[in-house]
């Protein structure tokens, strides 16, 4: 009996053309610049214009800003999942929670306009840009478990309320740059009304 000639509909995607992988990494590179220099609202025609492609091929690699920021922000995901990891198995729990916590309002303050981006997907899990926060509460969630096993969290404390304060205390220092120590004075108060009262 003849077997089926039939395409699989799970094919895997075709990998770039060489002339297509080039555009893609001038853009990420580019728009890496720009959002480092403007912050995450940089004009996305500047950024094909300094990749030297049109806006047309920039919307046929990333059909939207957030889709954009998603792909930019692919290597500082990794490193911030790589390290929840790590704390994962370090003790105290407490610790681990706090050093996670700081490191997510380091990553959201990095580009001015980004804490706020991610606010507004915690709403929108259609935004590409959620597939950076998605993983990101996973990991989180992970280590608030255990804190709060261990007794140092209140139960009812949730990951979506930590993303939102870590990105709200973020998006604060960043309309204070003239006090560096806002961010961590701010965490600070906030870990002080996590703990169960006594």
């Amino acid at each position: 009996m003849a077997t089926s000639t039939a395409p699989s509909t799970a094919q895997t995607p075709r990998p770039m053309r060489a002339d297509a992988r080039r555009n893609y990494e001038r853009l990420l590179t580019e728009a890496r610049a720009c959002f480092a220099e403007h912050g995450t609202d940089a004009s996305l025609e500047d950024i094909a214009r300094r990749a030297g492609v049109g806006i047309g091929t920039l919307y046929r690699h990333f059909p939207n800003r957030h889709a954009l920021l998603n792909a930019v922000f692919q290597e500082a995901l990794a490193a911030l999942l790589e390290r929840s990891r790590e704390l994962s198995r370090a003790d105290p729990p407490c610790a681990s929670l706090v050093e996670w916590l700081r490191a997510l309002i380091t990553h959201a303050g990095e580009y001015r306009g980004l804490s706020r981006a991610l606010m507004s997907v915690s709403y929108d899990q259609s935004s590409a840009l959620s597939e950076c926060s998605v993983p990101l509460r996973a990991a989180g969630e992970r280590l608030l478990v255990r804190a709060q096993q261990a007794g140092y969290v209140r139960a009812e404390v949730s990951i979506d309320d930590l993303m939102q304060l870590t990105n709200a205390i973020a998006l604060a220092a960043e309309q204070s740059p003239s006090a560096p120590e806002l961010a961590d004075r701010l965490l600070n108060l906030t870990l002080t009304g996590l703990k169960p009262s006594a």
